[in-house]
């Protein structure tokens, strides 16, 4: 099963991304790097998940959070209180114009979250990736599958900023691709 995990560039002053550093660990799945630029990684997203991949997972790090955060849904909005590190900062603008107001992910969200915390892994399942370029990634990623045709597994996971090791982090997107994994076996 071809799975592609995405994580994210530092940002925002920051050395690190704690979604790059645990994605960067992981074997047996592509990993792709994506910019913290909502114009390039809406593109970048967009051409992969063209690509006939069988899976996706996107992973960002959200500050003030302390467990994985298996994300639920999508909004059609950008909206940053901080600039990108392209310096843009939209407001109140959609991710696509004209595109549905919401998506959903099409990951098994629940399973994922019941298993992190089965391996002791602080879990949630969030409704809100936020506004920012994470958002953004998230719904264009969806807005693509749906576009497609073919439903496949796809979807957003936060990681907590600091706070937990990145090795946790790190197994507990092992366990995510794992599930994605199940999923696909019983189709």
């Amino acid at each position: 099963m071809g799975i592609i995990v995405t994580g994210f560039e530092p940002f925002g002053g920051a050395e690190v991304n704690a979604s790059w550093e645990a994605v960067r660990r992981l074997d047996g799945v592509e990993r792709i790097l994506l910019p913290v630029s909502f114009a390039a990684a809406v593109k970048g997203i967009r051409r992969l998940a063209g690509r006939g991949i069988d899976a996706v997972i996107c992973v960002g790090e959200a500050g003030g959070r302390s467990a994985i955060s298996v994300e639920r849904v999508a909004v059609n909005l950008m909206d940053a209180r901080m600039p990108d590190n392209d310096g843009a900062r939209p407001v109140d603008a959609p991710v696509v114009p004209g595109g549905p107001a919401a998506y959903f992910s099409t990951l098994p969200t629940r399973r994922i979250a019941a298993r992190l915390e089965e391996a002791g892994i602080p879990a949630e399942l969030s409704c809100t990736a936020g506004t920012y370029v994470c958002n953004a990634v998230f719904y264009a990623l969806m807005d693509a599958v749906a576009r497609s045709g073919r439903p496949i597994p796809a979807g957003f996971i936060h990681v907590p900023v600091r706070g937990m090791p990145t090795e946790t982090i790190a197994a507990g997107l092992r366990i995510a691709v794992e599930e994605v994994k199940r999923l696909g076996e019983g189709r």
